[in-house]
């Protein structure tokens, strides 16, 4: 199974796990080339007010056998279920929706209006994409063009 089908299953067979116990899934990743090692498969949760450790803990036991009983994955594999820490990913348009007023970065795959890499205030999403202003100049981005996009925590605020 190709590397997007792999974490697109791990979504759809995680997902109803994960908002049972109150969480949501901000992103999946997996890691690696499958050699002696094997691949890392990561899941980040979210929940309101952070999930501890013990959350974790448990979806992580729930998931493991979930996917092991379901051979999602060729091959050997570690299974991670962390919080997505302070800058975290923003993949959907409810992530960004949380996230509008607030301090993102965002890289495209390709260029707009001259330039990849964007820093700053999340002004406005839409069903096609977002703007964002980044001094005093504002720029609309396609969702479809976002290569990778973050919330960046303030740390002067």
């Amino acid at each position: 199974m190709g590397t997007d089908s792999a974490v697109t299953r791990v979504w759809e067979l995680a997902a109803p796990v994960v908002a049972n116990e109150g969480m949501e899934i901000i992103d999946v990743e997996l890691r690696g080339d499958g050699g002696r090692r094997g691949r890392v498969l990561r899941l980040y949760l979210d929940k309101e007010g952070g999930p501890n450790v013990d959350d974790l803990a448990r979806v992580s036991r729930q998931l493991s056998d979930l996917l092991d009983s379901q051979v999602v994955m060729d091959g050997p594999y570690t299974l991670e279920v962390s919080s997505p820490g302070i800058n975290r990913a923003l993949k959907k348009l409810e992530h960004f929706n949380r996230f509008i007023g607030e301090r993102v970065r965002v890289r495209t795959r390709e260029m707009v209006q001259g330039r990849r890499s964007f820093l700053g205030l999340l002004q406005q999403v839409g069903e096609g994409g977002i703007v964002l202003s980044q001094e005093g100049v504002e720029f609309y981005i396609p969702l479809a063009l976002i290569e990778r996009a973050n919330y960046e925590h303030d740390w002067g605020a």
